[in-house]
């Protein structure tokens, strides 16, 4: 069976790609399985050559790849050039640092003639499903790291952003990866079901809480090691004296990166009540200044929707959010024009009840919301079943450590919004997941960590050993 490809900028078809049944994904993890051994054994330093020649050929395909994001997802040009750009830095730090990461670690037992070490093994065979909103970077920090430590690898891309992945599994290819080390299996949803269902020893997902929900639910069943980096409703906190223009041009890129659909999104912005209206009025202006248009176009500043399916959600939010009283200040409604496009939209007046509240936005919407005391602020961010980033604007080292350390999620940027540095660990709490990605703790995630004690003591009989008289 096929599955078609639509680029959503023309609602043209870019291509089709099998679905992979349950028959498929089975032969490809066996495959994988019977490619550990020799993956395995190899020494780091064998496994960083191609890692290494297959950042090379990311790099110096970029124009290529970046095209590819744009035509298939919808991404503004220059942002998949960003992601390629990223995903190579991240790479490189992934070739210095895993071999550290890993490294054997001397512990200090604190008894005469015993010494204990720990070790990091890897898990075996890993399946990675990944979302489509950074169709080659999320991939990599999972990819790279599982394959360094010497698992391999089976790996599910989002069915809307299949032609990246399988651009993954070309370049892998000419790098030189071994037969089944790295796998790339394409399909629907039944097809990540078949793989998280299957003899794999690992799964990391991307995705949203609720798939993220039924992934661990099964493979919790066989008590797989897992990792789930999932959806978010970030607050986005600007105080009284924060650097103004500073907040509002990262509240503008923050909310509306990617058309809005990232997963650490600016999704609800909460501006102290003394610098509300003046916010709103230049927060406002700028939104209006952003160019929808062709994603292929350097100009562009938002592209179109991924999908029509997703477009349907976000007007069933913005409805439902009307519908209670919120008011549109600008956007709201769909361009006359073809592709999946929405304009950028703010909204005011919002309440507890509302679906862009509730729900993840994963699209072109900001909520702007006034609040009156840091102890308002704190109680507004963390009023949410999500716990992934957030984002604080203040020149008070005092309200950014109370804040940072009050607000109810796995990552706090103060006057920075979402940079993902590979050194930190990314991932979040609550409905926003278990386990991290990048840092040596991303990196050890795809590791079992073994303990080794040794004694040098030659007695005979321990004194706690029986006979106890």
């Amino acid at each position: 069976m096929k599955m078609q490809v639509i680029n959503p900028a023309t609602e043209e078809p870019l291509g089709e790609f099998d679905i992979a049944d349950k028959s498929v994904v089975a032969a490809v993890v066996s495959r994988a399985r019977t490619a550990f051994v020799g993956w395995k054994g190899k020494d780091i330093s064998e496994r960083e050559v191609i890692i290494k020649k297959f950042c090379e050929l990311l790099a110096s395909r970029k124009s290529e790849v970046a095209r590819l994001i744009s035509r298939e997802i919808g991404k503004p040009i220059v942002e998949a050039e960003g992601e390629i750009d990223g995903a190579v830095g991240e790479i490189g730090w992934f070739l210095t640092e895993t071999r550290k990461a890993v490294a054997d670690e001397t512990v200090d037992i604190g008894a005469e003639g015993v010494s204990a070490k720990i070790v990091f093994e890897p898990v075996g065979v890993v399946g990675l499903i990944t979302p489509w909103n950074f169709p080659i970077d999320t991939p990599l920090w999972k990819i790279i790291p599982a394959l360094l430590t010497g698992n391999t690898v089976v790996f599910k891309p989002s069915e809307l952003a299949t032609l990246c992945g399988l651009k993954i599994g070309e370049l892998f290819a000419e790098a030189g990866i071994p037969e089944g080390v790295f796998n790339v299996v394409s399909g629907a949803e039944s097809t990540g079901k078949a793989l998280v269902a299957s003899q794999i020893d690992m799964i990391s997902f991307t995705g949203s809480s609720s798939v993220g929900r039924e992934v661990y639910s099964k493979v919790g069943e066989e008590l797989k090691k897992t990792v789930l980096e999932l959806g978010g409703s970030d607050p986005f906190i600007v105080f009284k004296g924060a650097v103004f223009e500073q907040a509002i041009n990262a509240a503008v890129f923050g909310r509306f990166l990617n058309c809005g659909q990232v997963c650490t999104a600016a999704k609800r912005i909460f501006v102290e009540s003394s610098i509300f209206g003046q916010f709103i009025e230049k927060f406002v202006e700028k939104v209006k200044a952003l160019r929808l248009g062709n994603p292929l176009d350097r100009s562009t500043d938002i592209g179109p929707m991924v999908s029509a399916k997703q477009r349907d959600t976000l007007e069933r939010q913005l409805n439902d959010a009307m519908s209670k009283g919120a008011r549109v200040l600008c956007g709201g409604k769909r361009p006359a024009r073809k592709g999946f496009f929405f304009e950028p939209t703010v909204l005011v007046d919002i309440k507890p009840d509302m679906a862009v509240l509730k729900e993840e936005v994963f699209g072109p919407i900001a909520c702007v919301m006034p609040f009156r005391t840091i102890e308002e602020a704190i109680g507004l961010a963390n009023k949410t079943d999500y716990g992934l980033g957030a984002s604080v604007w203040t020149q008070s080292d005092k309200t950014a450590e109370t804040m940072a350390r009050a607000i109810q999620s796995g990552m706090v940027w103060v006057n920075d919004f979402g940079t993902p540095y590979p050194q930190c660990p990314q991932g979040g709490i609550k409905a926003s997941g278990i386990g991290r990605e990048l840092s040596r703790y991303g990196i050890r995630e795809f590791c079992n960590m073994k303990t080794i004690v040794k004694s040098a003591d030659k007695s005979v009989r321990k004194p706690w050993w029986f006979p106890y008289r």
